[in-house]
């Protein structure tokens, strides 16, 4: 499935392959370092799954999970993976898929952990500063935001797009490194993934 919808749309499913386990694990880390209670966590893009089924294990009982996903294929699989999710049994957690863009969720709609797995390199400039200012009001003071960003988008581009595209691009990375210098806390490298990402934390800061 996944490939098939990436030839039909690679802008917005944004990869050539699911995450590997890797980038799932790490992309799902903030999950278990926010204590032993219940959580409130958004997965953005969650595509076929790849990282909601390591996500869901390591939710703690009595935690809320929403899942955003535009891609009406892709929601229906996330519905039956969320219905089925063995270790979803006995946890009470409260775990809701959306078919919407997640600049349409509610206002009111508050998370100590954001894991974003949308492409947003695929997208236009302001899209992307407004997804990104999105994700810091919902996130709890001190909540974190956790994404991943393949490594070498820009110089492929730069070589091998338009010229309008390449710049596309490189607005859209000044957009996320000036977010990266204000609130990153982390950066890993995950090697073993096709292709290979950096996976970024950002935290809001608690007295904002």
């Amino acid at each position: 499935m996944f490939l098939l919808e990436a030839l039909r749309d690679l802008r917005t499913v944004g990869a050539i392959a699911p995450s590997g386990k890797t980038l799932a694990r790490l992309m799902t880390d903030p999950v278990s370092t926010q204590g032993p209670g219940p959580v409130a966590v958004l997965e953005a893009g969650a595509g076929t799954g790849a990282v909601t089924r390591a996500l869901i294990p390591r939710l703690p009982r009595g935690s809320r999970l929403d899942i955003v996903e535009v891609n009406p294929r892709f929601a229906v699989r996330l519905r039956h993976l969320v219905a089925h999710h063995p270790s979803l049994v006995g946890k009470h957690a409260q775990v809701e898929v959306l078919q919407t863009p997640v600049e349409h969720l509610d206002g009111d709609r508050q998370y100590d952990v954001i894991v974003s797995g949308l492409p947003l390199t695929n997208f236009a400039p302001d899209q992307v500063e407004k997804i990104m200012a999105r994700y810091l009001d919902m996130l709890y003071p001190g909540g974190v935001l956790t994404y991943f960003a393949y490594l070498g988008t820009r110089q492929a581009r730069a070589l091998l797009a338009s010229r309008s595209e390449a710049r596309r691009h490189a607005a859209v990375d000044e957009v996320m490194a000036a977010y990266q210098r204000d609130y990153a806390i982390d950066r890993r490298t995950v090697w073993p993934n096709l292709p290979p990402a950096h996976v970024w934390q950002l935290q809001r800061p608690h007295d904002r």
